[in-house]
């Protein structure tokens, strides 16, 4: 797939892996973990970005926990809409933007926010766009926190391939989030393996 196509997935993605889809799911483990990670570091003052938002289950979780401002990105417009109906205190407090990563996260300024965060959705970048890493690093103040398909799981991941299909629908990259990030001024302080995923998380140095 081309980026344009695997863009185009996610914006029109229906059923399986949909916003709705995660919404029916909601708050998870690593909603949990990030919770306790933030409430660690950070105040509940924070300004949060979750790059690839979906219905906000994972916001939520932070708007539960007593953290204000919130903001997400997501290329799939219906994520606003189903985050409207199953989270409509998040809908009407946090600031959202429709679109694909690599069109917004330049825009905004440096250090824009205290915490930047995603959860499977860096791992679903096309290769031709990895520099969007670089300006994710630049918009993170001070914690970055990816939670990012490692191979944890005996379907996900396999080898030492750079790309996997999921269901034989979409690619999955497989990276080294530790060596990408700490190139681009950041010190790994957790990593934690999950049932699905890794959750890294890194600080500004």
């Amino acid at each position: 797939m081309d980026p344009d196509d695997v863009r185009a997935d996610w914006a029109d993605r229906s059923g399986k892996y949909s916003p709705e889809y995660y919404a029916d799911i909601g708050p998870n483990e690593v909603s949990e973990t990030l919770t306790d990670v933030l409430d660690h570091y950070v105040g509940t003052e924070a300004t949060i970005l979750e790059i690839g938002c979906g219905s906000g289950r994972h916001l939520a979780a932070l708007l539960e926990r007593g953290y204000e401002n919130l903001s997400g990105i997501d290329i799939n417009d219906e994520a606003f809409e189903v985050m409207a109906d199953q989270y409509p205190t998040l809908h009407d407090r946090g600031t959202f933007h429709v679109g694909a990563i690599e069109g917004l996260v330049s825009e905004f300024d440096t250090d824009a926010f205290d915490v930047v965060y995603t959860v499977e959705t860096l791992q679903h970048i096309h290769p031709d766009d990895e520099w969007v890493f670089e300006e994710i690093a630049r918009i993170a103040g001070d914690i970055l926190i990816t939670a990012e398909n490692e191979g944890n799981s005996p379907q996900r991941g396999r080898g030492e391939t750079a790309v996997s299909q999921v269901d034989d629908e979409f690619p999955l990259y497989h990276r080294n989030w530790k060596t990408i990030f700490t190139e681009l001024r950041f010190a790994q302080l957790i990593r934690e393996p999950t049932k699905r995923d890794t959750i890294r998380v890194f600080r500004t140095v």
